[in-house]
């Protein structure tokens, strides 16, 4: 991967209110949320007219846990992202370019 963003979950994030009690997990949409603010902030990547192709959600995260968001950027212009907690992979997924309308 090219990109690599260290973000740990805040114990105390307004998601876990309800999301679940008793057993805190960070919703997938927070997760996405994260993950395309840090893509977006990268330098030369506007996402304005791009479209999440897919996206996997495969292990939850949990607060305070400390997360590695990975993405890089293949020859088509696709961009590709990781999302892992140590040597979990948290979540996965990939955003194509899109054209203007």
């Amino acid at each position: 991967m090219n990109n690599a963003t260290h973000w740990t979950v805040p114990l105390d994030h307004p998601a876990f209110a309800g999301h679940f009690p008793g057993t805190p997990i960070l919703p997938g949409v927070v997760l996405l949320d994260m993950a395309l603010q840090i893509i977006a902030a990268a330098p030369g990547i506007a996402l304005d007219l791009c479209e999440i192709s897919s996206v996997k959600f495969l292990s939850p995260a949990s607060p305070g846990d400390e997360l590695l968001i990975q993405h890089n950027i293949s020859t088509s212009g696709t961009i590709h992202f990781d999302i892992m907690a140590g040597i979990r992979k948290i979540a996965s997924g990939s955003i194509a370019p899109g054209s203007p309308v």
